[in-house]
């Protein structure tokens, strides 16, 4: 299993109605097939971070299937320009010692130019 885990802010400037819409545009991108489970909602740390979301993806070739949604990019271009921060990690229990090397493999293969800059445009993204 492979657990895609993001913390993230919105934006000062973003209302609560524009927040409710990106939550349900994250929660459409969860719903795909690729993936196991997930959970969204309220992030309680002790930083800056309003929000999380998580996904279990089964194995690579679903992670790659989920990287190819077509709901998963167009959901990124509705919900990554209203956030402030962006935290990512990714934790598995494949013993594959090579499994970071294949993620950014299906991440460096999905994931085109203009779908970069938008990240890219945020900031870092720890």
């Amino acid at each position: 299993m492979i657990t895609n885990i993001l913390r993230f802010q919105f934006r000062n400037e973003v209302n609560e109605a524009e927040r409710q819409r990106a939550l349900k545009v994250i929660t459409r991108t969860a719903s795909t097939k690729s993936v196991a489970f997930s959970s969204i909602g309220r992030y309680f740390g002790a930083d800056s971070y309003t929000h999380a979301y998580c996904v279990g993806i089964p194995n690579l070739a679903a992670l790659d299937r989920y990287l190819r949604e077509p709901v998963h990019r167009e959901g990124d271009f509705q919900f990554i320009p209203l956030l402030a921060r962006l935290s990512q990690m990714m934790v598995s229990d494949d013993p594959d010692p090579d499994l970071a090397a294949k993620i950014k493999q299906c991440l460096d293969a999905a994931v085109d130019p203009e779908w970069k800059e938008l990240f890219d445009r945020l900031g870092k993204v720890n």
